[in-house]
């Protein structure tokens, strides 16, 4: 068994500081970097870049929608083309940047807040996303939530999709992540996240809010890296998987062979 630990970072920007990328980065094998619509800037950009590569963590692109005063969490009505412009455009940034900054590449792109969900379940826009990435470079790998429309539109399009699993969110029972205007949408008890984790990679499973069992595949397990407790979350996460003999490995690495 093996799965990957991935954190979104490099949110902060201009005078303000979101997250403690620093204090999460030995524990994670791939990070999202915020590419400056939703939060994040060039110099924020370049900074976690470097932190990655010198973690030997790999780098993905974290595209949001511009909307810096919402973090990117509030849904707009914006159509596939748009969607497929804003993709292509922070993606090209970020790969720019881990080009001049770092000499490395960018492994994978994963679409943040908002945008994210909508393309969870909108097809047109998940199939935006699909092209957007496909036409920039078809061998990044496409991060989605595990059996949403963003996963079966990466495959259609000939891209290696990454089905994500949340530890520290609670999900309904179809399979979506509950609303954060839920007060019960977070995973609050660190023990609790860890069991969840090693249960979604062992068991293919997580216990939906109301007691439901909803299937999944875990490729990669997110920490969000803006939580007050990020760092003991992923901390606990990757100590339990260890401990449960599950291998914790970039999306992108292959097993060592024997």
């Amino acid at each position: 068994m093996r799965v990957d630990l991935n954190c979104d970072m490099g949110e902060s920007f201009g005078a303000w500081s979101i997250g403690n990328d620093a204090d999460v980065l030995p524990f994670v094998t791939s990070v999202n970097v915020a590419c400056g619509f939703h939060a994040g800037d060039p110099s924020v950009m370049r900074q976690t870049v470097i932190r990655a590569a010198m973690h030997g963590v790999a780098v993905g692109a974290h595209p949001g929608l511009p909307d810096l005063i919402g973090f990117g969490r509030r849904e707009m009505v914006v159509t596939a083309q748009e969607v497929y412009d804003m993709v292509t455009y922070q993606l090209g940034a970020l790969r720019g940047i881990a080009t001049a900054a770092a000499g490395i590449r960018v492994q994978h792109v994963k679409p943040h807040g908002a945008l994210y969900n909508m393309a969870a379940a909108q097809p047109d826009l998940a199939d935006a996303i699909a092209r957007a990435v496909h036409d920039v470079d078809p061998t990044l790998l496409l991060v989605g939530l595990s059996g949403s429309a963003l996963i079966t539109a990466g495959a259609a399009k000939g891209l290696t999709t990454v089905s994500e699993v949340f530890a520290d969110r609670h999900y309904l029972a179809n399979g979506a992540l509950a609303p954060r205007s839920r007060p019960d949408a977070l995973v609050t008890n660190v023990a609790d996240a860890v069991a969840r984790a090693i249960r979604m990679v062992t068991q293919d499973a997580v216990t939906a809010l109301d007691g439901t069992d909803v299937p999944l595949i875990a490729d990669t397990i997110c920490i969000h890296g803006d939580a007050p407790h990020a760092a003991l979350y992923a901390q606990h996460i990757r100590t339990g998987l260890d401990d449960a003999g599950v291998a914790v490995l970039a999306i992108g690495a292959r097993l060592p062979t024997h």
